[in-house]
């Protein structure tokens, strides 16, 4: 009877220990944009070598049809910073115009 209690004191302990130990995933969304591949992006180049370089865009709006936004949020799990990019390419037809890098993006 004694050694039963015991145990289940223990177990009881146990479980309340293993309660507090919670796992938080790591939040990643958008597209990884390495620091090298963004540089590589020039104006002249064609969408398809956009595309190669950095993937297909987080946004392509229909309204606005010559621009191209990556996006890219990454949060360690229990962390409360977060890596945050955001790249806007502009093309003329078939061809980059202009590269918007590091454009601010809100915080939170």
């Amino acid at each position: 009877m004694r050694i039963a209690r015991q145990l289940t004191i223990f177990f009881i302990c146990s479980l309340l220990l293993l309660a507090g130990c919670v796992y938080e995933l790591d939040v990643q969304q958008g597209n990884k944009l390495e620091p090298a591949d963004v540089e590589k992006v020039t104006v002249g180049m064609t969408r398809s070598q956009v595309r190669f370089l950095l993937g297909t865009p987080v946004v392509s709006d229909s309204f606005h049809a010559d621009r191209w936004d990556y996006l890219y949020y990454f949060r360690p799990g229990g962390s409360t910073t977060a890596e945050r990019r955001w790249l806007i390419v502009w093309f003329d037809d078939n061809v980059v115009r202009e590269i918007q890098r590091d454009v601010a993006t809100k915080p939170g």
